[in-house]
């Protein structure tokens, strides 16, 4: 369940990013030419920029994934050792 809530947050943070670098209103050309920046570059920077968000994501959800996992195999764990335990109590009270 927290999983999906992480998936669904970091799913709206990124469709907020790129609304707001759509909204945002054009700019001078000059300005790109002074700094040796393109279009073409900008892109290939927007590209780069959006696999490592998608690493960044894939590892928490990786990680939240096992932190999940663990904690699912600790309580069964505990469950079976106190259905033994509860196990046990009885045989001696029926003895």
């Amino acid at each position: 369940m927290k999983r999906l809530s992480l998936i669904v947050i970091l799913t709206g943070l990124f469709v907020l990013g790129v609304y707001q670098v759509r909204a945002m209103p054009p700019q001078d050309n000059s300005s790109t030419q002074d700094n040796g920046s393109t279009a073409k570059q900008d892109l290939k920077d927007a590209g780069h920029d959006t696999k490592n968000a998608a690493k960044k994501t894939g590892s928490a959800v990786k990680k939240g994934s096992k932190k999940a996992a663990n904690a699912g195999a600790k309580g069964v764990k505990k469950g079976a050792q106190k259905t033994e335990e509860g196990a046990v109590k009885v045989e001696e009270k029926t003895h």
